[in-house]
């Protein structure tokens, strides 16, 4: 018989019958008596085993996740970090994956909420419950997965940082570009492609791993094997966008257009933004990502919603007007 209880205005469900046992949160005693006999009448059917003997642990189930189901997505990279982050952090990856409760997982999630902000930790639950679901649907180890059950924070409102001309062109000759100058340092290279990313809403690490074979300024685009999403996706280039590509050296032998890496680039803007702001304090919270925001805002006024999500990388409307961010002043100066 399953056993039912009340914590707080929630009802908790357990049902413990032929070696399987199950729990399950629900708002009303209705929900939690309905979800727990479907269960009882999938085990007498057996349709529904125990899985006592798996003894793989969270640890083992973040393993195979990235072996075999991560580097099929865009945040492969991503992905393997933070599971070295979660290893070191979560006091139960050590568990079995089928024991970890989702007050262990909610406990966690309060601990990082006074670290992160809500995003951070949104997207960490995100990529643990991606783990759950290898574990419940592709090597059939749990019932269920507890992430679940785990009420998420609330995300904050999507962040509208513009980048003005002024202010590209203050931190481009902060990283050393000048105009006609060779390009030659790393925070040159940086410089250059922050200016691609406000041509083209490219992401910092998709232009970072462009390469020569994938760069077709006859054809005035340039491929991205992968983008964020999975998807390949070519984006079209202004004719700024061309003469920018047109500067970078062709160093024989390499096959990459920026000869560096994108960690190398990420932390030379942070300490150049650092060095600039003390001086101009508004140039502290200017992100390389906030050129997404600028190009796209910029791309709209010259492309229709389907061309602009097409070249930008999304597949739905709703992520495309997280970075669009026209002013009501600017589009009151379209209506004339």
């Amino acid at each position: 018989m399953a056993s039912y209880r009340k914590r707080g205005s929630a009802w908790r469900a357990e049902v413990a019958k032929a070696g399987i046992r199950e729990s399950g949160t629900f708002d009303t005693k209705a929900e939690a008596v309905a979800w727990a006999t479907k269960l009882e009448a999938e085990i007498d059917a057996g349709r529904r085993r125990s899985y006592s003997k798996v003894q793989k642990t969270l640890a083992d189930a973040m393993d195979e996740y990235l072996e075999k189901i991560s580097p099929e997505k865009g945040k492969h990279e991503w992905n393997t970090t933070r599971i070295a982050f979660f290893k070191e952090q979560m006091n139960f990856v050590g568990a079995l994956v089928r024991n970890v409760k989702p007050e262990q997982i909610a406990d966690w999630r309060d601990s990082r909420l006074k670290v992160v902000k809500e995003s951070t930790v949104n997207r960490d639950l995100n990529l643990l419950s991606a783990v759950f679901e290898g574990a419940r649907n592709e090597w059939k180890w749990i019932h269920t997965n507890p992430v679940h059950e785990v009420k998420r924070p609330k995300d904050p409102p999507p962040r509208r940082r513009r980048v003005s001309d002024e202010e590209a062109q203050v931190m481009t000759a902060a990283l050393g570009l000048t105009d006609g100058s060779a390009i030659q340092t790393t925070q040159q290279y940086a410089a250059v492609a922050f200016l691609i990313a406000i041509e083209t809403g490219m992401r910092q690490g998709e232009i970072i791993g462009t390469t020569r074979p994938n760069l077709h300024l006859a054809q005035r685009y340039v491929h991205i094997p992968k983008s964020k999403n999975g998807d390949a996706r070519d984006v079209p280039l202004s004719a700024r966008a061309m003469a920018l590509f047109d500067r970078l050296p062709d160093i024989k032998g390499e096959p990459r257009c920026f000869p560096v890496s994108q960690a190398s680039v990420d932390a030379l803007w942070r300490k150049v933004r650092k060095k600039v702001a003390n001086g101009q304090p508004q140039f502290a919270d200017l992100n390389f990502h906030d050129s997404r925001h600028e190009a796209t805002t910029r791309l709209s006024r010259k492309l229709n919603v389907l061309a602009l999500a097409k070249m930008i990388g999304h597949r739905d409307i709703q992520s495309l007007m997280i970075y669009y961010d026209e002013t009501a002043a600017e589009l009151a100066a379209r209506l004339d």
